[in-house]
This record gives structure tokens, sequence and C-alpha cells, in this order.
């Protein structure tokens, strides 16, 4: 089966977003009772009962939870019960060694519940206006949101979670279908990411962020960063000051995961094989500052390399081209990094005199010169097409033994 999520920007109206609040609420707290009632009081249940806890017997007992007070009660049912299948998904997770141990949810983080989406069909209307829709929430009624793209008919509606965060209310859909029966395209691409360009091609050609609205709200972040620093904690204007930071930021983020979709959705379709390096980007990210005994060195040049590669989203990009590729038949080829920006793609010679500058590559043994991305570009694609290898030629009489059997 596919799964697919669908976004989409909810405007409640003030009232709506009060009880949409409540709503968040009250599933958090059916949430962390029952954490506490499997945390603290399992023992004391089994030596009583002779029973355990469990997602079931947890369900029953919601009923009189939801009697024993109005409020809990004006709250959806099917919502607090996907509280508890969470909790119980969390702990199956746990046991298996998935995951730790389950910790309470907590405001200001977990800002969202989830309702089974078995009637959402029937329950949604679309205006004559363009893109402009109702969906009818269970004890909520019809709430605008805008249809940035219609949802497919072929699709079934698994679910659908209503999301606070700083930008606003969202609604996200998940859908399901059966996998299609693809058949992948015979072309084959290698991709090399960096901090310049952020995915350079080994046709040649370039793709990268956009990088000037990217900083522009990085600024806009940091005078909100140093206007908070200044204010006072606990005062009105520190906690209007910190909502500007957090839409700020996640605006930002919005933008990246954006336009990473797009570029991996239109490789998706236009190549059968993509091959890339196999970076860590966890490790390559770590601060270089050391300990008081061994302090790092370079340290503002590491901190600011590794914004720069946060930037791009890296790790975001394999993981959507990764799942949009499997969906259309096609591969993702991790290979070895090493030396795929050292190697000459025309003799296979190997030197870190290659590298003129950051876009120049210019081989010192046979003069062949080619912007330095699309050389590791080649390089990469090349050791993809080599499943023995399945990484870049790792000395220099290796690199001419393979430059005399095709490389």
């Amino acid at each position: 089966m596919i799964v697919r999520t669908y976004r989409y920007r909810l405007y409640p109206t003030e009232e709506q977003a009060v009880t949409l609040s409540r709503f968040v609420g009250v599933c958090r707290l059916v949430y962390n009772i029952a954490l506490e009632q499997r945390r603290d009081w399992l023992r004391n249940f089994k030596a009583t009962t002779g029973k355990g806890i469990s997602f079931y017997s947890q369900c029953l007992e919601l009923k009189d939870l939801r009697a024993s007070a109005d409020w809990i009660d004006a709250v959806p049912q099917c919502a607090q019960v996907q509280a508890l299948k969470d909790l119980d998904t969390a702990f199956q997770r746990f046991f298996r060694g998935e995951s730790g141990y389950p910790k309470p949810r907590k405001k200001g983080e977990n800002e969202s519940f989830r309702i089974p989406g078995k009637e959402f069909y029937s329950q949604m209307r679309v205006s004559p206006q363009s893109g402009v829709a109702h969906v009818r929430l269970p004890k909520l009624g019809w709430c605008k949101l805008r249809l940035s793209r219609p949802l497919p008919a072929e699709y079934k509606l698994r679910e659908a979670t209503v999301i606070l965060d700083p930008v606003g209310w969202h609604i996200c859909f998940s859908l399901q279908r059966p996998a299609p029966v693809s058949v992948a395209l015979a072309s084959t691409v290698g991709i090399d990411r960096g901090v310049a360009n952020t995915l350079a091609l080994s046709d040649g050609s370039f793709r990268s962020q956009p990088l000037a609205a990217l900083r522009a709200l990085e600024k806009r972040a940091r005078r909100h960063q140093k206007q908070l620093a200044r204010q006072r904690r606990g005062s009105n204007r520190r906690a209007a000051t910190k909502r500007l930071l957090a839409k700020t930021t996640a605006k930002a983020a919005r933008a990246r995961k954006h336009w990473n979709h797009e570029q991996s959705t239109n490789l998706a379709s236009m190549y059968g094989v993509v091959v890339i390096e196999a970076l860590e980007t966890a490790k390559m990210t770590r601060s270089a500052r050391g300990t008081v005994e061994a302090p790092g060195r370079n340290v503002r040049q590491k901190a600011g390399l590794n914004r720069s590669i946060l930037e791009h989203g890296w790790r975001q990009f394999e993981q959507l081209l990764s799942y949009k590729l499997d969906a259309a038949g096609g591969s993702l080829i991790r290979v070895d990094p090493a030396y795929t920006s050292r190697a000459c793609t025309e003799c296979g010679s190997i030197s870190k005199k290659h590298r003129k500058s950051q876009a120049v590559f210019e081989c010192g043994d046979c003069g062949h010169v080619a912007h330095a991305d699309t050389n590791a570009a080649l390089n990469i694609l090349r050791a993809g097409e080599q499943p023995a290898s399945r990484g870049a030629v790792r000395s220099l009489d290796e690199a001419r033994t393979a430059r005399l059997s095709g490389f």
C-alpha cells in the first residue's frame, strides 16, 4: 500500500480555534493519564485484580472518565481513543527496542489530535471559488480550509490529523491506495550534494535552494533572538516575540521542505535510478568545540559549515527521494563518498591538488578541466554503475586499473 499525506491550512473562527485548543488539551491529558496508569499503577493493579493494563482495558475505562467531567465528554471520543492508541504503539515500539520509554506529552510541543477518516469525504464540500473548501469535524462543525491541491479520488482516507504549529492550524489527510505496478525508467543520474550548489547532476545541471529567501528569514530570526534575550521573562512582549521567532523558523523549514519535495518529485519522474553519496549528516554537523582538555580547532569555521549543510536539508531530500523512487518503481543507490571530489573522471587520477577551488577541477595529470561538482557527480554515477565496488576509487593504483577497465 502507498500512503500519502496531504496538508492544508485551516482557517477556524475565534470560537472554533478555542474549541480546537480544548480538543488538543484533552487528548494530551488522556494520553498522560493513561501513561501514568501504566507506569505507576501497573503492579498494584495486577496485585489487586490479577489483570494487566492494555489498550482495550483503558478504552473501557475511558467511558467512566468521560462521564466524570463534561469538558472531557465535549471532546470527540474517537480522538481520545486515538491518543490511547498512540500510547499503546509507543509501548510496543519500546518493548521491541525501537525507541525509548514513552514520555508525557507537553503543551507547546504536542499540539495535535487525530480522527479516523471513515466519513470525511461525505463531510467535505468545496465552494465554487477556487481552492476554498470546508471540512466538517466532529463536535466542531464546518471549518474553512484552503484547498491548495485537490484530494485524489482514487485514494482511501485513513485518518485526519489536526495540528497547531507556529504558523497556524493545519489538517493532514492520510490517504492510501494499492501500490501500482510501475515500470522504472532506464535513465540513470548521479547527484553530488554541496553547500554552493545544493544538487549537482551528472548531466551538468545544477539545482539550488532559495537561499536568498531562507537567509532573509534567518536574519529575521536572529533579530527576534536578540530581542528575546533583552526582554523580561514572563512578560507579554517576550511571549509575543517568542511566537514571532517560532513562526519565522517554521516558515524557513516549510520553504526548505517545499523545495525538496519539488526537486525529489521531478527527479523521480525523470530517472529510474539515482545515485547519491551515503552521507552521515548527523556526524558531519557535530560541533568541533572539543573538551577543556582537548579543545577543538577552527570552531567558528566548522560551525558555519554545519549551518550551511543543515540549511540545504541534505538528509530530508534523501528521505523524500527514496520513497518517491520506490513508488515510481525506481531505485536509490548510495555509494561510498570517499575521493569522489578528488578523482578525475577522465584518467582516474586522485589528488587533492586537482581541486583548484570550490568550483574548478583541473587534473594535473591529463589536464581535464570541469566544474568540480559536476566532476564529483560523474564519479558518483560511475561508482553506482559498479555494483562490485559500490564506492569511489580508493588509491592511485586502483584508479589507473579502473581507467584501463573502462572507468
